[in-house]
Order: C-alpha cells, then sequence, then structure tokens
C-alpha cells in the first residue's frame, strides 16, 4: 500500500510544492489549508485545518485515519512571516507568530504522534528556515519560532528514535513563495525604526524573490522521508549551508558588520518598500 501522507500549509508555495511532489510519486497525499472547503481536491485531498486549534488538529488527524487508515508521514509547513520592531510587536502579535508557527507544529505532532508510536513506524518532517539558526532583523518573532523548532525537533529525535520513529528538520534559506505577499506586518510601527525597518524589510523581500525554486524544497523533503535512516537537518539552498557556517567560523562583531550592511540598517537611502496588508493565509 502506498504510504500516506498528511502536509499542512498546502495551498500554496512550499506546502504545494512538497504535497504535488508526494503525490506524482505514488505516496496517498492529503493536504490542509485553513480555507478548504470540506471535500475539496486538487491533485489530491485537502482538509480544513487550523493550527491554532487543539480540536482542530486532533480532528484532521482523525479523518486522515478515517479515511487511509495511517499516518505515515507528517509534514509540518504552515505558518507566516511576522515584519516590524520588535518594541512596536504586541504581545498578542508575538503570541500569534508562536501559535501557528510553534505550537501549530507542537498540536500536529501530538495529534499523529500516538498512532505512530503504537505502529512504532513514521515521520515527522518539519519546515524550518535559515532564519532558525541566524536571526533576521525586523523579523525577530519569527526567527524565534524557528530557532524554537531547532530544539523542539533536536530533542524529539532522541525521544522517538527508540520506537522506530524518524525525525528530520528541512532548513532552507530564501525560497521564491507569496510568503512575503501574504505576511503580516506589526499594527503599530514606531517612526523611530522607518529607515532601517523598512529597507530591512525591503531586502527580504527582494531576497525572497530571488529564491531558491520550492521544488528544492520539496525534493530535500522527499529525500528524508525515503532514506532509511534520515538525517536530523537537511540545509537546502547556497546561503543555509554557508552563512551559518561563516557566523560560527568568524568573530561576531565582524558577522554582524556584514549582516548590518546586506540589511542596509546602516544606510541613508531612503524607505523603497509599501507597508504591508494584514493577511491571515497560512504560509511558511
Amino acid at each position: 500500500m502506498p504510504k500516506t501522507v498528511l502536509v499542512t500549509g498546502a495551498s500554496s508555495g512550499i506546502g504545494a510544492a512538497i504535497a504535488t511532489h508526494f503525490h506524482r510519486r505514488g505516496f496517498m497525499v492529503f493536504g490542509t489549508s485553513r480555507s478548504a472547503a470540506p471535500g475539496s481536491v486538487q491533485e489530491f485531498p485537502m482538509l480544513k485545518l487550523d493550527v491554532n486549534s487543539d480540536a482542530s488538529a486532533k480532528a484532521c488527524v482523525e479523518e486522515v485515519l478515517a479515511r487511509a487508515g495511517r499516518v505515515d508521514i507528517l509534514v509540518n509547513n504552515a505558518g507566516f512571516a511576522l515584519g516590524g520592531a520588535v518594541e512596536q510587536t504586541s504581545m498578542e502579535e508575538a503570541k500569534e507568530q508562536f501559535e501557528t508557527n510553534f505550537f501549530g507544529v507542537v498540536r500536529m505532532v501530538k495529534a499523529a504522534l500516538p498512532h505512530m508510536r503504537e505502529a512504532r513506524s513514521g515521520r515527522i518532517i518539519t519546515i524550518g528556515s535559515l532564519a532558525g539558526l541566524l536571526a533576521i532583523p525586523y523579523n525577530a518573532f519569527y526567527s524565534s519560532t524557528k530557532f524554537a523548532l531547532e530544539g523542539y525537533m533536536e530533542a524529539l529525535w532522541f525521544e522517538l528514535k527508540p520506537f522506530g520513529i524518524a525525525v528530520s528538520l528541512i532548513e532552507p534559506g530564501f525560497v521564491r513563495t507569496p510568503i512575503n505577499q501574504a505576511a503580516r506586518v506589526a499594527a503599530k510601527p514606531l517612526t523611530a525604526y522607518n529607515g532601517p525597518r523598512d529597507r530591512a524589510l525591503a531586502v527580504i523581500d527582494r531576497s525572497v524573490e530571488k529564491g531558491i525554486a520550492p521544488e528544492l524544497v520539496a525534493n530535500a523533503v522527499l529525500r528524508a522521508a525515503q532514506k532509511k535512516n534520515p538525517q536530523l537537518r537537511y540545509r537546502v539552498g547556497a546561503d543555509a549551508r554557508w552563512l551559518p557556517r561563516l557566523k560560527n567560523a568568524t568573530p561576531w562583531r565582524f558577522f554582524a558588520f556584514g549582516v548590518r550592511r546586506t540589511f542596509e540598517l546602516d544606510s541613508a537611502a531612503q524607505p523603497s518598500r509599501p507597508a504591508h496588508a494584514s493577511s491571515q493565509q497560512p504560509q511558511h
């Protein structure tokens, strides 16, 4: 029987590429979206899921079990980007970022894990980020959620190995997806940060536009799913491979200078980026 794959946040971008990749290789795929209508189908069935809800996560996994009888591979991809200075970001906005990007993963793992543990097999694959290896200015809470996933997945790797369940974290650099088109910005900007904040966010936009194709991330997920003894971490893209090494090998003052120059934090140039509109669409 084909293995069953559950992919969260599969309506676009990385999640859609992952789900399509598995589907076209003969896996039984279920994608999820917050806005999926009951019974909706693309190339694969789409289930409604709000990763911010314990009940929704449990119901989603139960529906897959009812329709397929098993969950062999869980791919955690749902999330969104939140831009803005730390000072201007409200506690509610910061908590919502963690509810989706970090606790959303925790909810899905808790929902799927009892069934995998009983079967003594399974794969849990989570989409991390270069932002979980080095902090992105004016994306502090997004980076924090990705840093948190690094620790969570590493601890999970140790705990689940005795049960035959493999855990992998995919760490892509900038990926060409709609994530920044649907990004949220802290609702009450402070003018004190206008110049460096807007320039940094503009650099991020350009980096996403020039990023790697989401299919490259999907390839890494497929490798982690099919390899007999998968790695804990897979870095995807040149920036994800060499920037963390550079950070570890370079004195902080030199590395920090490079980051400030890359994101134009000290530039006298005028801001070139329009403010994002708020969006509820889940993205990686």
